[in-house]
């Protein structure tokens, strides 16, 4: 028989949308008194008295949770449980004395938690709402954790230069180290400027290793607030200090066996420093107000645009974390040292803000690449992808054009060109006058005067050689 119990529901102040529960249960009285209770807190109820009638309820009715007892007139209730579980149906089983075996192998299944019979109600409810929070707060880190997962899986190192193909090679092997031990993986530190792409090398390093359905959790030392940065780290304890009114996991702890990115960690006060070393060499970790360690597990990748060599020698940074950190080291190049990766990346950042803003394809100038190659761009890739992007944003027009760049016109190759209308000469002595007002805007920098003329650094040596300009 399909029974369904109803009535005039109060309204729940605890769920915003009403959760279905289906109750298997064979005591119609019991059965009665649940749905009634269930009701008043905010729930959807239907009763099933047999297994029969429950198989035809999971269809039709499509419940979030099931109360599901053992014993019935028509089977075992672990026979359903499977179905349940493969509904993804968060179910309580329900057990009288005696039956404790059958609680234990319904955990085994799938189930999440188990009541004794006789049943208190209010105490049926505060756990069915426990676990209906537990559900919400694993379906928002499944929902966080697909996202990350998609942003990591997105990422893309740009470019050909040979400092670029370096890091990827170096992100090769720690990705083949991380396969071949399920132990502790090293630290990994990245060095380099503000703005080379510290975090994009963190991201891409975690899409490129075994852990990379775990969480990625980003930890910026340099914005975190000096009074809350050691709660924020290693999480506290209910009652750990003034305005501590709930227990709370830290940042390090978050990461579980994912990847834990400290980014400019040059910042991090001194004083915590010393307790950050102690998580890296035991690989423990504690809250604040508490007296119990908890593994930690997580690959940790640590950035910075500091010498911390240089503030360790200074007493800036301690040198004993300085080289517990410094097992691996990656060393993001500038901007300004990667060549041919300098119009590559142009390119890029005009094709992903068109795709963006579903904008028409533009063209860059001959003289809007001249700019963009002479550039020294101080802010690195940061700093172009804001700019190309400006650029393709603002421009009317389907090619842009240096002036769109806004980019200071001091460091553009057009300077060097007004001197050769001065005077009459020959096309080498034209292609000398270039050579070295490239090589005297460049400081006599060969790599840098080669970016000014958009050539490569060969070809610059060969030109310089071919009309005997020395250094």
């Amino acid at each position: 028989m399909l029974a369904q119990l109803s009535g005039n529901a109060e309204k729940s102040t605890h769920f915003p949308f009403k959760k279905k529960v289906l109750l298997v249960e064979d005591e119609v009285l019991f059965a009665r008194a649940v749905v009634k209770r269930l009701q008043k807190a905010g729930f959807e109820c239907e009763h099933a008295e047999n297994l029969h009638d429950a198989k035809l309820l999971l269809k039709q009715f499509e419940p979030d949770m099931a109360l599901l007892d053992m014993r019935l007139p028509d089977g075992n209730g672990l026979d359903m449980l499977t179905e349940f579980v493969l509904k993804n149906v968060n179910t309580i089983v329900m057990t009288a004395f005696g039956e404790v075996s059958d609680a234990v192998n319904a955990i085994k299944m799938g189930a999440i938690d188990y009541l004794k019979k006789p049943i208190d109600l209010d105490e049926l409810l505060l756990i069915i709402q426990k676990n209906e929070k537990t559900s919400e707060l694993q379906t928002s880190l499944d929902y966080s954790r697909q996202r990350d997962s998609v942003a990591n899986d997105t990422v893309q190192l740009i470019g050909e230069s040979a400092a670029m193909q370096s890091v990827r090679q170096q992100i090769s092997r720690i990705a083949q180290l991380s396969a071949l031990s399920d132990a502790v993986q090293p630290t990994v530190l990245i060095v380099g400027e503000t703005g080379t792409g510290k975090d994009v090398v963190a991201r891409y390093l975690h899409a490129h290793c075994v852990n990379r359905d775990k969480p990625f959790v980003h930890i910026d030392c340099a914005s975190l607030p000096a009074e809350l940065i050691e709660s924020e780290l290693f999480g506290h304890e209910k009652g750990a200090f003034t305005n501590a009114i709930a227990t709370r996991p830290g940042l390090i702890e978050s990461a579980e066996d994912g990847s834990l990115f400290l980014d400019e960690i040059g910042e991090l006060p001194l004083g915590l420093q010393a307790k950050l070393l102690n998580v890296l060499e035991r690989r423990m970790v504690r809250r604040l107000g508490s007296t119990k360690e908890r593994p930690v597990l997580a690959r940790i990748i640590a950035a910075t645009n500091r010498d911390l060599h240089a503030m360790s020698a200074e007493g800036r940074f301690r040198s004993d974390l300085y080289y517990r950190l410094n097992v691996i080291s990656m060393q993001m190049p500038p901007l300004r040292d990667r060549g041919q990766d300098i119009l590559l990346l142009a390119n890029y950042f005009k094709q992903l803000t068109e795709k963006r803003y579903a904008l028409p394809t533009h063209e860059f100038s001959t003289s809007a690449l001249m700019a963009i190659q002479a550039y020294p761009w101080p802010g690195n890739v940061r700093e172009m992808r804001h700019q190309i992007s400006r650029a393709v944003l603002m421009s009317n027009q389907s090619q842009i054009h240096e002036s769109d760049l806004g980019l200071p016109t001091v460091m553009t190759s057009t300077m060097a060109i007004p001197s050769l209308m001065d005077v009459p000469m020959t096309l080498d002595d034209a292609e000398r006058v270039i050579l070295m007002n490239a090589l005297d805007q460049a400081r006599n920098n060969v790599s840098k005067a080669a970016r000014i003329l958009g050539i490569t650094r060969m070809t610059m040596r060969y030109r310089m050689d071919k009309h005997g300009i020395a250094l």
